[in-house]
């Protein structure tokens, strides 16, 4: 069999790795597509190049650590290694400050990746997705350092709180649809409307159908936080509608979504991811830690496995 030159391999796998980074970028929101993760990096860029960079680099350790360390191929391009890596490369730059941020950023992108792996392996027999909790887990772990390691210099918007000192804060204006927008941006920590608008945009060339079950999630979202009387500020930069966006996809649609009344549970988590944010963001305020996605792996976590009991949820 002809082999082909040597520049055309390299190239080839060249390819790969980026085709595999790209899909990895559109795994964070539970889509296997390269032109979607393309949108969604070019509104990283658009936000701030720094971060669209580390975000790209993340998903590129990710994959070449799967790829040259024999991981299973379909795993690796599919973007599965790499999404969790892509956010907390994306987290930690964005909160640590310091010439170092992008080696933290970058090695702590890598030691996601061995998480993850070996959370696969872990969970591989009950069925039940890891979604991001590799990330939130290495997140944490590497913020909460920057209390005793000299080394990490920790962002001073993130400082830890008095719960009994904590007063909200209901005033301002309600601008629904910045934050219906951002409620999907914010899955990669982002607060502009653009980038929000790429990110969906994503979203909606890899399926109509989960476009509009985001801009559903955010929405039902947006009003149960108003409704519950959430912050207007925390309502307009849309946090408490991205948990929800992640919940009613993995819920609603992907997910064992296979009873009809698949679409309705994931509204309902999406509802519930709600309270549970409001109360991730309240046990975290004495550590200074943001939630995080937290809320959508605990509430996807529990309707996904109670339909193993109940199939017809």
């Amino acid at each position: 069999m002809k082999q082909g030159n040597p520049q055309q391999q390299h190239e080839n796998m060249f390819f790969s790795l980026v085709t595999a980074a790209l899909k990895g970028i559109s795994q964070v929101i539970l889509i296997e597509n390269a032109i979607s993760g393309l949108l969604i990096l070019i509104a990283l860029l658009i936000s701030s190049i720094p971060v669209g960079i580390i975000a790209f680099l993340s998903a590129l350790i990710a994959v070449c650590m799967g790829r040259f360390g024999g991981a299973d191929k379909t795993l690796v391009n599919q973007g599965l290694l790499a999404y969790n890596s892509v956010l907390t490369g994306i987290v930690l730059a964005l909160n640590f400050t310091g010439g170092q941020r992008w080696v933290i950023a970058l090695a702590g992108a890598a030691i996601t990746t061995l998480l993850t792996a070996a959370m696969m392996h872990w969970m591989r027999n009950s069925g039940t997705p890891i979604f991001t909790f590799p990330f939130i887990i290495v997140s944490w772990f590497l913020l909460l350092a920057s209390y005793r390691l000299g080394t990490f210099q920790l962002h001073p918007g993130l400082v830890p709180q008095d719960l009994s000192q904590w007063r909200l804060h209901q005033g301002g204006t309600v601008d629904w649809i910045n934050g219906l927008v951002d409620g999907v941006g914010q899955v990669f920590l982002q607060d502009s409307m653009w980038s929000g608008i790429l990110i969906l945009a994503g979203v909606f060339w890899a399926s109509r159908k989960l476009g509009f079950y985001a801009i559903i999630g955010s929405a039902a979202a947006w009003l149960a936080a108003y409704g519950l009387g959430g912050e207007t500020a925390l309502l307009n930069a849309g946090l408490y509608e991205y948990n929800a966006v992640l919940t009613i996809l993995a819920v609603g649609a992907i997910f064992d979504a296979k009873s009809r009344w698949a679409p309705v549970s994931g509204l309902v988590a999406a509802i519930v991811s709600v309270p549970m944010t409001a109360s991730f963001d309240s046990w975290l305020l004495p550590y200074g830690l943001p939630a995080l996605t937290m809320p959508f792996v605990v509430c996807s976590w529990v309707f996904i496995a109670a339909r193993k009991v109940i199939p017809k949820l």
